[in-house]
């Protein structure tokens, strides 16, 4: 009986120490940012310096790296991209660095389920390599931190920053090429609000206005509703403006706010009245 008391004691302690939880020394995080249509993923693990010299002694010059800690720091791209003007295909990729006093090697690496560095490195993995100039920075950082970006709708930045020192690497995003193949697909069969799509996107980016105005006309004029939604005439307006066609802006946004006053849109109804008033001088 005795036996069996002490054997249950055992069980006991060893599940206990089982659930005991400390903090990790690195901390695993994950990232994920939408640029434009393309969204890119970054997993790692966060060293802290504690008190210890970085750059030249933790991590040492010259000499590849994990950029980070434990196993493969990874970035995925839904979509091809340029990475410093080269072209990198979709994927996932582990991130490996090669720090140096005066500049950077960033290496995506196709083997991405390595603890730390491959044993073995296979320059046939390396999908891409890139140098850029470290930058010097004011304040320091302790925990080494990577980060997206000065996000617009065709680029960002992928920023490395640790210590006192920040290494930043431009990624562009192919956002115009998957909108005008999205606009070829979508108009073999395209709906009202379709044309309407994508007579918005080529004003809001200086595309070709002749071209939007024509879809937007296209909207308006294959509509199956009663009644043209309010905000086709307000688009149609803006383009005819930057066309030039002021007499034929201050038309359309009056048909606009005659049918934002029956919606009650008051946001619509102030956006036309200031046009029209603006566009009358």
């Amino acid at each position: 009986m005795k036996k069996i008391i002490v054997l249950v004691m055992v069980l006991v302690s060893f599940t206990s120490f089982g659930q005991i939880k400390i903090p990790q020394a690195s901390p695993v995080s994950k990232i994920e940012q939408v640029v434009g249509l393309t969204t890119v993923s970054v997993s790692y693990s966060r060293p802290s310096a504690k008190g210890r010299l970085v750059y030249g002694e933790l991590v040492p010059f010259g000499k590849n790296w994990r950029t980070g800690a434990n196993e493969n720091t990874t970035i995925i791209f839904s979509e091809d991209v340029l990475i410093a003007n080269k072209p990198l295909l979709k994927g996932k990729y582990a991130l490996f660095t090669t720090p140096r006093a005066d500049s950077w090697d960033f290496i995506f690496y196709k083997e991405t389920t390595n603890w730390g560095l491959p044993e073995v490195w296979d320059e046939a993995n390396v999908a891409l390599r890139v140098t850029v100039s470290p930058e010097s920075l004011s304040k320091s950082i302790e925990t080494f931190t990577i980060s997206i970006n000065n996000v617009t709708t065709d680029s960002a930045t992928l920023d490395l920053s640790w210590e006192k020192t920040m290494v930043s690497l431009r990624i562009e995003v192919p956002t115009q090429k998957v909108v005008l193949k999205t606009i070829e697909q979508v108009l073999s069969g395209p709906t009202a609000n379709d044309y309407f799509t994508c007579a918005q996107y080529y004003y809001q980016t200086n595309n070709d206005l002749v071209k939007a105005l024509e879809w937007v006309n296209k909207a308006i004029n294959t509509t199956k509703e009663v009644e043209v939604p309010f905000w086709y005439y307000r688009l149609k307006s803006l383009i005819q403006f930057k066309l030039g066609d002021k007499k034929g802006a201050i038309d359309s946004a009056k048909i606009s706010l005659e049918g934002a006053t029956k919606a009650n849109n008051q946001d619509y109804i102030k956006q036309n009245t200031d046009s029209i008033t603006a566009w009358s001088k």
